[in-house]
């Protein structure tokens, strides 16, 4: 992976947008991001890492403020990274999410985050992701690092791989798990400590259940008295053996004594069973003696009813013959019944034809009518449905008048209707073109409005932020006047204080010749000059300054220097922020910003005034355009509707006077057509029920006569004398019925009376008239059942005891059988769990993640020792430590120093921080390349580190200096933060970040000068 390129605004501490060129640095290899301190140098790392995964690692837990505090509300906020991966250029661009107040109305609202993601394909960049989720996932699949891999192995944060050699065993545990993901066996361990409590629980509950189901079987057996001593043959029972409590047996002894209580209990069941057999043929024998004396019983029983019944129906046989001879008249009655109805029906039908016709003949007579022969009203008839048929015609043309009529009527209100709306349109329509060009004209005066408005709200704007700039830099001024004061206070009081220690070390000095001069012999050498004549010897004058003075004058002056560095500071400061906020507010005082905000606002008001009323002109044109048009369109349409309504109406008129033609001819004297054709129709149907009637007299007249005939030649012939006779002698089929049933019933009574008696007599031949006794078989055979019913029930409970027991056994030799295998499986299962948590019998206490991550750690440590023994000139070296850790902490990630001097080891925490740096550095740059490697041989070729070089002496950072550029071959590019003086001399390709006086850093770009 490469970076090339890196865009900021509105970030951290950068306002404006700025760019960083890293392909600038590529021939070079290695570049310096100085400046000073909160200038913004760990903020250029920043936005690379949240151009790529979103966060910023110095921010984590806390509050992201990515978003520049010099920004206004319409700043934009941006980082935009181009990079190489996948032999791919892309293009990251990322905005995040924050506040910024409502443009309308007071409040703030949220900016969410985005991200796009873009490719460089055929000349041009090509978006892949639009979605900060999205964009996420695209370059998990690019980078193959995870953010804590990323910060890990390209961008080393200050203080991220110090800790990582400083760390505990749990810290660097967790660290190695993330980098490398060995979550996985985590659950492994968990997935196994899981089966060993299973496989405990499957052990302790089989257990539980064998000892559950011997003392169950127990139970049965003390319960069955089935304990004690086999029965030997013979005995149904056993006998009870004492001994030791059953329960503190061993579970294969309870079971052996319960497979006894089961043959026990077999043989019992067996003794039983040949009782219950025995009982069963007794009774069958009890039961047929019984059955045989029942059916003789029976039989004598029968033959005793059949004589009873056959006399009772011999009683009956006059009463019987009386009700056949009844059937036998009735049933000949029967026969000439229908044509004496028939004669009686033929006379009622032609009595009702006879007065139907009458009826007709009078209906027919009011109707002034009179033609009675046939065909007379036959030639009525023909003329009346000639009138009918005329009116029918003439019915359609009738009613088509009078609609006709009103068709007109109304069309003709419908024009006049028409031409005063045309009239109304046209007048409505007269002013419109007038008040058009008048809008127009109106609309030109306002035509630049919403520009203007525009114009001015942004000079509300600028005003209104200069304007509150000026009042602040106002408020300012006390502050920079009483700092200023406060300064020159302090620089008199240095000027006091020196000047007092001045006198101080005058008067010591003055006072320190008169001593020495009082020592002077003449022709004695001087001891500060040496000579021997002494021409003037000093004078002792005035008190000697002791010491105490002079340290109390040198603690004065002291305090005094020191109180007026920092007075100056923060007058200097003031000052800066005193400059900042008058440049914001552009030089002008609060009183003249007032007066052109005042008239921006003024100026806005009017501008929106003006807009309100181009829109509220521009509203009515567009209103009056569309009314306009509308109303030319309904003109039109009523036009062309005029003109078809005054075609319909002259139609109409003319349809309208032939109907009338015709319905004048057809009514004739009647007031109406349809008048004229009902009294037709009645008197039509009045001549047709009179021939109806005739006709239907007619034809009853002979059908009586036929009746009649036919009614007295079957009299003649039947033995009744006439039509009474045979009225008395017929019944009700009901009474017919009940005769035939009870004659029918009587003979077959009687036959099968004689046919039961004849054979019983012959079954009974030897059988005496007395019924035979059945109590002593019924007794004899109730109680077998009995002697039966308790074999039954003691077999079933001893069959129940012995199955139930049998299953109790056999349940819980399959239990006992299954407690080894158990135990076997268990045994196996918690080794292993035990072993892969730490636990003993592994000594060592190393999960298996532990262990696959001390795999790990050693090739990292293997690739950290290839440049810490040269940085270190041979004299450490890192080395993994398994050793267990004091109080039962977690083993297997320890680090140690060998230190070649010494030959023993050393932890970490006793190296200098010198040392402790070089060593975090070799550790991360091994650490890094063993990650890379995990991550499908990821090529870095870009490398940031972020930490103090400062702790380290000339010599060693000549070293570090020598990996650094070493990690430059093969075309990677390192960039490094640091205040090193020397690091600046000796990295001529540098990136500074500067703080402007304004607040807002800003970055110089200078690659290496080639000479």
């Amino acid at each position: 992976m490469k970076l090339h390129r890196l865009e900021l605004a509105g970030f951290g501490p950068f306002l404006e947008r700025q760019t960083v060129d890293f392909d600038a640095f590529a021939d070079d290899g290695i570049f310096l991001i100085a400046g000073r301190t909160g200038a913004g140098k760990s903020s250029v790392l920043d936005g690379v890492c949240f151009a790529l995964y979103g966060g910023v690692p110095r921010y984590e837990g806390a509050e992201k403020r990515l978003r520049s505090d010099h920004c206004s509300p319409d700043d934009p906020t941006e980082v935009v990274l181009e990079f190489t991966a996948e032999s791919d250029r892309w293009r990251a661009t990322r905005s995040p999410e924050y506040a910024r107040p409502k443009r309308r109305g007071g409040g703030t609202t949220n900016e969410p985050h985005r991200a796009v993601l873009e490719r460089w394909e055929g000349g041009r960049w090509v978006g892949v992701a639009a979605r900060p989720v999205d964009v996420a996932a695209r370059l998990d699949e690019i980078l193959g690092l995870t953010q804590q891999q990323f910060l890990q192995v390209i961008l080393l944060a200050q203080n991220r791989f110090a800790r990582f050699l400083l760390a505990k065993n749990d810290e660097r545990q967790a660290l190695l798990r993330t980098l490398f993901a060995t979550r996985t066996y985590e659950d492994y361990e968990r997935e196994l400590e899981t089966r060993r409590k299973d496989a405990e629980r499957a052990l302790v509950a089989e257990g539980d259940s064998a000892r559950v189901l011997v003392a169950e079987g127990e139970i049965l057996a003390r319960e069955s008295d089935l304990q004690g001593t086999a029965p030997t043959d013979g005995e149904p029972g056993s006998t009870p053996a004492a001994g030791p409590d059953p329960d503190a047996l061993p579970l294969a002894e309870r079971l052996a004594a319960l497979v006894r209580a089961v043959e026990r209990a077999e043989y019992r069941f067996d003794t039983l069973a040949r009782a219950r057999d025995a009982a069963d043929a007794d009774l069958a024998a009890a039961t047929e003696l019984e059955r045989a004396a029942a059916t003789l019983r029976s039989a004598q029983e029968q033959r005793a009813t059949a004589r009873m019944t056959l006399d009772r129906l011999d009683a009956r046989a006059t009463e019987v013959a009386a009700e056949r001879a009844e059937l036998e008249l009735a049933d000949a009655a029967e026969s000439l019944r229908t044509v004496i109805d028939a004669v009686e029906r033929a006379e009622a039908a032609e009595r009702r034809a006879a007065d139907a016709e009458r009826a007709s003949l009078a209906r027919w007579s009011a109707l002034g009518e009179v033609a009675v022969t046939a065909e007379a009203r036959r030639d009525r008839e023909d003329e009346l449905a000639a009138v009918i048929a005329a009116s029918d015609a003439a019915l359609g043309a009738e009613a088509d008048a009078a609609a006709l009529a009103e068709s007109v009527t109304s069309a003709r209100a419908r024009v006049a209707d028409m031409e005063h709306e045309i009239a109304t349109l046209e007048e409505r329509r007269a002013p419109v073109p007038a008040r058009v060009v008048q809008l127009d004209e109106q609309l030109a005066e306002v035509a630049g409005a919403a520009q203007t408005a525009q114009a001015t709200q942004a000079l509300v704007t600028e005003t209104d932020r200069r304007l509150a700039a000026a009042r602040e830099a106002e408020a300012l001024e006390t502050t920079v006047r009483a700092a200023e004061l406060a300064a020159l206070d302090a620089a008199r009081a240095v000027q006091t204080a020196v000047a007092r220690l001045t006198g101080l070390l005058q008067r010591r000095l003055d006072g320190a010749a008169g001593d020495l001069a009082a020592t002077l012999v003449d022709g004695e050498p001087c001891p500060v000059c040496g000579a021997a004549e002494h021409p003037h010897p000093a004078t002792v004058s005035g008190e000697s300054v002791s010491d105490d003075e002079m340290a109390a004058a040198e603690a004065s002056k002291d305090a005094a220097v020191q109180a007026d560095a920092v007075s100056a500071s923060v007058w200097r400061e003031a000052r800066e922020a005193h400059a900042l906020v008058a440049a914001r507010a552009g030089g002008d005082d609060v009183g003249t910003l007032e007066a052109a905000h005042g008239a921006a606002v003024a100026a806005l008001a009017d501008a929106d005034a003006g807009v309100a009323r181009a829109a509220a002109l521009t509203a009515e044109r567009a209103e009056l355009s569309a009314l306009a048009g509308a109303a030319e369109a309904e003109r039109g349409r009523l036009r062309d509707e005029l003109v078809a309504a005054r075609q319909r109406v002259a139609l109409d008129e003319q349809r309208s006077a032939a109907a009338t033609a015709v319905v004048e001819s057809a009514r004739g004297s009647f007031p109406s057509v349809a008048a004229r054709r009902a009294d037709a129709v009645t008197r039509r149907d009045a001549v047709r029920a009179l021939a109806d009637a005739a006709a239907e007299r007619a034809l009853l007249t002979q059908v009586l006569a036929g009746a009649r005939a036919d009614r007295d030649a079957r009299l003649s012939a039947s033995t009744f004398d006439g039509t009474a006779a045979v009225r008395a002698a017929l019944r009700d089929p009901a009474v017919r019925a009940r005769l035939d049933s009870g004659v029918r019933e009587h003979e077959s009574a009687a036959r099968a009376a004689k046919q039961r008696l004849l054979e019983l007599e012959l079954a009974l031949v030897d059988a005496p008239d007395e019924l035979v006794d059945l109590e002593e078989p019924a007794r004899a055979v109730a109680e077998a059942r009995a002697r039966f019913t308790a074999a039954i029930a003691a077999v079933t409970a001893a069959e129940g005891v012995a199955r139930r027991l049998r299953d109790l056994t056999q349940r819980a030799d399959a239990a006992s059988r299954g407690i080894a295998t158990l135990a076997d499986r268990h045994a196996v299962i918690a080794r292993l769990a035990h072993t892969v948590a730490g636990r003993a019998p592994n000594t060592h206490r190393m999960t298996l993640e532990t262990f696959v991550l001390a795999a790990e750690l050693e090739e990292i440590v293997g690739a950290a020792n290839l440049r810490l023994e040269e940085m270190s000139a041979g004299r450490y070296r890192l080395q993994h430590s398994d050793a267990l850790a004091a109080r039962g902490a977690a083993s297997g990630l320890g680090l140690e120093v060998m230190d070649a001097f010494t030959g023993q080891a050393r932890p970490p925490q006793s190296l200098s921080g010198g040392e402790s740096f070089l060593a975090s550095l070799a550790l991360a740059l091994g650490l890094a390349e063993i990650v890379t490697a995990r991550a499908g041989g990821l090529r870095l070729d870009t490398l940031f580190i972020d930490e103090g070089f400062g702790s380290l002496d000339d010599d060693t950072l000549d070293l570090a200096m020598r990996t650094l550029d070493e990690l430059r071959q093969g075309g990677r590019t390192v960039g490094v933060i640091s205040h090193v003086a020397s690091m600046k001399e000796q990295v001529p390709a540098q990136l500074v970040v500067e703080a402007t006086p304004q607040g807002p850093s800003v970055i110089r770009q200078q690659a290496a000068i080639v000479a």
